[in-house]
């Protein structure tokens, strides 16, 4: 048993500990049914709660419905959708599970956070069986406009999925815009400042951008075995400027367009022998046929580029298809001169946040995507669009050139954006703002009228021998 590295499991980490909480989720594997015991006794210790999926439910949910109807919507990319009503089937059936395995542990006073796209129908599952109990949701990945959401044969019932939280909460305003858009047209929900009624209640919609522990890569840069790492690194790139990328594999990360704009760049033979692209691509739904098909063209082009473009002592690209720990990242971070950030649309992205955190002389150069949610904070990057591959080489060049005083004081700017809102404030602001929201509820509730109170009123005006209005 390991723990995940991810940004979720970091940001959540620090609330699961410092509260009487539990956390239920999948452990991301299939365990034999003679070894499920095992594993729950081990996870009970740190409070954490599994549910076991067989083969078919994590085809079906996992990669089916999750990975090849809501990423590709989610993420503009319409064509790689397979509508499979078996899909959906599964996924309702796992949602359900989920919510049965909470009403085992929760009651109506607890607090329920649900988070991201596979569990989009939860929240009303569980309001449905706790109608008063506190219940938040966080979409981790964008949400589309109503007009691509509506192809989903299922978005009738994913929306109102949703609509049974409390609070939901996006990665930027344009999530919030597009999801109450969907609301209001799709399902007719009202629309008022900053909130939504359905079928009656009031559900709050807001935005809340996600971050790193700062401090966590702050304090890692200064370690020794990450110090020494760094010496070794620039050592083995002596008189080379780094550009670094780190990305999951995945057809939303830009991944071939940069490799395109990179070769764009060295086709001018400036940088022959004075830059490296340093690649790391981590593994990610291998068995899912776009993806495989992904991983091919990614080898190819690095193979051809590297043949094409290689002397004797240097090659452009050095590449890894592999995860590696957080202080060999931390050293990476540390050792390029620029970092590459570039998807074709994410919720977020927290790789450049990380690379800011760790810059801890302030200098390097961020290049980012305007349509990675992280665009919207960092807005002393070197902003581009990711599917202009001129404009990206000439970023690269940008950033490669760029003196070290610009590079201190666009860093500097950065850094201070990403200390203040870091992993402790997003979590800590989105629970205030929950806490908010259930007593606006309770506040509006006492000024409107409903059934039970009306026919009281009714029925003893009725009753009465004498009557006033």
């Amino acid at each position: 048993m390991h723990i995940s590295e991810g940004g979720l499991a970091t940001g959540l980490s620090a609330v699961h500990q410092q509260n009487d909480s539990i956390w239920i989720g999948w452990p991301g594997l299939v365990v034999r049914d003679d070894e499920q015991q095992t594993i729950s006794h081990r996870l009970q210790k740190e409070a954490l709660v599994p549910i076991f999926l067989n083969d078919e439910e994590i085809k079906g949910f996992y990669e089916g419905f999750s990975n090849e109807i809501l990423w590709p919507i989610f993420h503009y990319i319409s064509t790689y959708s397979n509508y499979d009503a078996a899909y959906w089937e599964q996924y309702r059936k796992v949602n359900e599970a989920f919510r049965d395995k909470i009403l085992e542990h929760a009651g109506p006073e607890d607090t329920i956070w649900i988070h991201d796209y596979q569990l989009l129908l939860l929240p009303m599952l569980l309001r449905e069986a706790l109608p008063d109990t506190t219940i938040a949701f966080f979409l981790h990945i964008p949400f589309p406009s109503q007009e691509l959401f509506r192809l989903i044969p299922w978005r009738d019932e994913l929306l109102r999925g949703m609509l049974g939280a409390d609070l939901l909460g996006f990665q930027t305003y344009d999530d919030v815009r597009h999801f109450i858009s969907s609301a209001s047209r799709i399902l007719g929900a009202s629309q008022h400042a900053g909130w939504l009624e359905y079928e009656g209640r009031p559900v709050t919609v807001d935005s809340f951008p996600i971050s790193i522990d700062y401090q966590r890569f702050e304090q890692l840069a200064t370690t020794d075995v990450v110090k020494q790492r760094v010496l070794q690194i620039k050592e083995r790139f002596h008189n080379q400027k780094i550009m670094l990328s780190v990305d999951r594999l995945d057809y939303s990360k830009g991944i071939l367009q940069r490799l395109s704009a990179y070769e764009c760049m060295l086709r001018t033979g400036n940088f022959t022998k004075k830059t490296v692209l340093y690649m790391i691509v981590v593994p990610s739904r291998d068995n899912v046929p776009q993806y495989e098909a992904l991983k091919k063209q990614i080898d190819q082009e690095v193979g051809r580029i590297n043949a094409q473009y290689s002397v004797l002592d240097w090659q452009p690209i050095v590449y890894f298809y592999q995860s590696f720990p957080v202080t060999e990242l931390s050293a990476l971070y540390q050792s390029a001169d620029v970092c590459l950030v570039t998807p074709m649309r994410d919720g977020m992205n927290l790789v450049c946040k990380e690379y800011v955190a760790s810059r801890i002389n302030s200098d390097g150069v961020l290049i980012l995507s305007e349509l990675a949610g992280a665009s919207h904070e960092l807005v002393d990057a070197v902003l581009v669009n990711p599917t202009n591959l001129r404009e990206l080489a000439g970023a690269m060049e940008k950033a490669l050139t760029m003196p070290k005083e610009r590079q201190n004081l666009h860093m500097e700017s950065m850094r201070k954006v990403v200390h203040r809102f870091d992993i402790h404030f997003w979590a800590n602001s989105f629970l205030e703002r929950l806490m908010e929201v259930k007593q606006e509820q309770k506040q509006r509730k006492t000024r409107r009228m409903n059934r039970q109170l009306h026919d009281t009123l009714i029925s003893a005006y009725q009753d009465a021998e004498k009557r006033l209005l």
